[in-house]
């Protein structure tokens, strides 16, 4: 009866993972883009430039600290921006990250501080959340970013996109990001051809922007297919 069972579980679980192929197959064929060419050179810096001026970049440089949550809250942050200093807490851990010198952080769980091995673990997991988390709120400021190199696609319908690609930095250098840029300079998506995932090309939006009390201008939360990636209380302040 057992070994029944198991048959028939065996072939249900094996149905269903042929069912998941099929149906990865079908969206890849449907979505999946490759990645366009542009052309570098002034154009591209003005267009980043253009973008730059709507969200007020300058009133982002001077903010000193910006707060936000993600991962439906479970990642939460104050980030000194000006001293290159983030909180970071998840589940039962906080993290004290020095982005400059990341050896020199502290990590606790609970209320207790963790050392030796552990200690090491939990700095590296810290960096890696707050280098995708805070990409998903600043990303726009880091056009001119070291590393990056820009150039203008020219799209279907006449206008022209934005196209960043990230030789370096983070945890997943050589991704590439086409920012769509609405007439007035505000992102208002962009596509993105990133190491983790398969399927080139996804958007995701960029269009709930709010004023901070600093003056900048940051998301709140964005959609990508049926998924919202929701960035809690977004503050950016001095």
């Amino acid at each position: 009866m057992i070994r029944k069972l198991l048959k028939i579980l065996g072939k249900g679980i094996l149905f269903l993972a042929a069912l998941l192929l099929v149906g990865f197959g079908v969206l890849y064929m449907i979505y999946d883009e490759a990645l366009p060419q542009g052309v570098p050179g002034e154009k591209a810096d003005a267009l980043a430039l253009k973008m730059l001026k709507a969200i007020n970049s300058d009133a982002y440089t001077q903010t000193q600290y910006l707060e936000w949550t993600f991962a439906k809250g479970s990642h939460r942050y104050k980030w000194d921006k000006a001293n290159g200093e983030v909180d970071v807490e998840w589940d039962n851990y906080r993290v004290l990250l020095h982005l400059n010198a990341p050896l020199k952080s502290k990590v606790f769980e609970k209320e207790t501080e963790v050392l030796g091995e552990d200690r090491k673990k939990r700095i590296d997991q810290a960096i890696d959340f707050f280098n995708n988390d805070s990409f998903w709120l600043v990303a726009p400021f880091k056009v001119f970013d070291a590393g990056t190199e820009r150039s203008v696609v020219s799209l279907e319908d006449g206008s022209q996109a934005l196209l960043i690609t990230y030789s370096t930095g983070g945890s997943t250098p050589g991704d590439s990001y086409l920012w769509h840029i609405g007439p007035n300079g505000l992102p208002e998506s962009f596509q993105m051809w990133v190491s983790i995932i398969p399927i080139g090309g996804l958007k995701a939006t960029w269009d709930d922007w709010q004023i901070m009390e600093s003056g900048a201008f940051l998301p709140t939360s964005h959609k990508l297919g049926p998924i919202t990636l929701d960035m809690g209380e977004v503050r950016g302040y001095d």
